[in-house]
This record gives structure tokens, C-alpha cells and sequence, in this order.
């Protein structure tokens, strides 16, 4: 038994104010449409980045723009609504996206990661070790796998009794749906809390253990030139990452109902909207070799 609708408050909060918020949302929405969209079709028609690097760069521009057309336009759509409802079928297939395609995200960063730590540390294998074959099962896995295990927790979802209202504080997540439910959630919980450990944390560790061969390797370079190519590479990459997890793991990889709400609708502005908007030009944007066809192809 669920509501057919659920109501979400959103920025209501905020009365006639966030009306003001409308304009700044769509222009951030149109531009990372558009940086993203640039980027997959300059490495998509240049063959000369058809590179393990720029194809994993090219996953993560798309899912950028999937995460955003999951989350965004609902809420540009809300902040001009007087009432803002969904339902609950709706409210749970966006849930299942946008948890499934953030989860790919971090796996894809992870395939990043180990590509240039191929790359660096082990440059004389990195044509077999990183071949189109392995580049494709890598990426492949990464998307396939958080969409094949969220299944499980979208189904026990449907069968859950809801009787405690229909109203969520800010969009559709697991731990506001879960809230509305007065049955016992305690094996759901506890699944969410290991699906994030899963995809967000073991993710940041196969990054962490990679970039930390990387620096080491970059270290003992004698060349300065080398050195510098490789931290330049390496420095955008990280802050990246440092981005992606620090407004991710606190807020979601906490067992039980304990994320605050308020936390998770700042976290939802992040990772909707403000992340794909920067990660173009902090990932790809400022590299020298990507620059440099986007040019040509302007100029042709």
C-alpha cells in the first residue's frame, strides 16, 4: 500500500523567493548541457582523441548530463509550481536514476584513475593493459552494475505499507521515501547503507591506492618536464574527486534513517547542478591536447 502522489516541498521554504531561483538554475542547466554535450562530440568525431583517457572522459560528461536531466528539470519545474507533486512511481524511478547513475559516476572516476596510473606507472604495457577491449568491460561494468543492484531496493520499495503521510522535505531519495513507510525498513537500511559503502567508498579507495602509486612513481621522474605534464594531468583529475566524494560520503554513507534533510538538499544542488557545471572545465576544459582540437574543429 503507497500514496499515488507524494508532495515535495522543495525550496517552499523559501516563499515567493524562490521564484528568483529559476533563472540562475536554467542557465546553469543550459550550460552544462552544452559543455558536456561539446566535449562527448570533440572526442566522439577527432580521432586523435580516441584514447582510453578521453573515453572514460566521454562516459563521464554523458552521465553528467543524465544526472542533471534526472534531477533538474523537476526542480526548475517546482520552483514555478504552486504545488509541487509527483507520483510515487514517478518519485521512484527518479530515485532509482539518480542513485544508479551517481553510483556509475564514482566507478567511472575510479576507471579513471587506474587508467593513468597505467599510464604512469607502467607506460611500456599501457597499450595491452588499457586495450579498447578492457577499456569497453571496465566501463561496461561500471555502468551496468549499480543499475542491476538497485533493482532489489526499488522493488522491496513498492511492497513497503505507507502510512506515515505523503510529503517529502526536498526530492525523491531512498531515506525520504523510506520515512513515509511504517514498515519495518531495518533489512532496506540496511542494504542502502552497503550499496553506498559498495560504489562510493570502495570506488574512492581503488582512486586513492592508484593516486598514491602515481605520486610516487611522479616523484622519482627525472624529468621536471615529465613531472610537471603528469601533476597538471593529475592535479585536475583529484580535485575532481575531492569534489565528488567530500559532497558525497558524509551525507549518504550513514546507516539508517540518520541524513539530514537539509544536508541532502544541499548535496542534491551540488551534485545536480554545480558539480556538472565546474567538471568540464576543471577535467577537460584546461587540458592543453583537448583545447587544441576543440580549436582546430572550430577553425575548420
Amino acid at each position: 500500500i503507497h500514496p499515488s502522489e507524494c508532495i515535495l516541498l522543495g525550496f517552499s521554504p523559501l516563499g515567493e523567493l524562490q521564484i528568483l531561483l529559476y533563472r540562475p538554475f536554467l542557465v546553469l542547466y543550459l550550460l552544462v548541457f552544452i559543455e558536456n554535450t561539446v566535449i562527448i562530440v570533440t572526442i566522439f568525431v577527432d580521432t586523435h582523441l580516441h584514447m582510453p583517457m578521453y573515453f572514460f572522459l566521454g562516459n563521464f560528461s554523458l552521465l553528467e548530463i543524465l544526472v542533471t536531466v534526472t534531477a533538474v528539470p523537476r526542480m526548475l519545474s517546482d520552483l514555478l509550481a504552486p504545488h509541487k507533486v509527483i507520483s510515487f512511481t514517478g518519485c521512484t524511478v527518479q530515485f532509482y536514476f539518480y542513485f544508479s547513475l551517481g553510483s556509475t559516476s564514482f566507478l567511472i572516476l575510479s576507471d579513471m584513475a587506474l587508467d593513468r596510473f597505467v599510464a604512469i606507472c607502467h607506460p611500456l604495457r599501457y597499450g595491452t593493459l588499457m586495450s579498447t577491449a578492457v577499456c569497453a568491460q571496465l566501463a561496461g561494468a561500471a555502468w551496468a552494475t549499480p543499475f542491476l543492484a538497485m533493482v532489489p531496493t526499488v522493488l522491496s520499495q513498492v511492497h513497503l505499507s505507507y502510512c506515515n503521510g505523503n510529503v517529502i522535505n526536498h526530492f525523491c531519495d531512498n531515506t525520504p521515501l523510506l520515512k513515509l513507510s511504517c514498515s519495518d525498513t531495518r533489512l532496506l537500511e540496511s542494504w542502502d547503507f552497503v550499496m553506498a559503502l559498495a560504489f562510493v567508498l570502495s570506488s574512492f579507495l581503488v582512486t586513492l591506492v592508484s593516486y598514491g602509486y602515481i605520486v610516487s612513481t611522479m616523484l622519482h621522474t627525472p624529468s621536471a618536464s615529465g613531472r610537471q605534464k603528469a601533476f597538471s594531468t593529475c592535479g585536475s583529475h583529484l580535485t575532481l574527486i575531492f569534489i565528488g566524494y567530500s559532497s558525497t560520503i558524509f551525507p549518504y554513507v550513514q546507516p539508517g534513517k540518520a541524513h539530514p534533510e537539509e544536508a541532502n538538499k544541499a548535496v542534491a544542488l551540488v551534485t545536480s547542478i554545480l558539480t556538472p557545471f565546474l567538471n568540464p572545465f576543471i577535467l577537460t576544459l584546461h587540458n592543453e591536447t583537448f583545447k587544441a582540437v576543440l580549436r582546430g574543429q572550430i577553425r575548420g
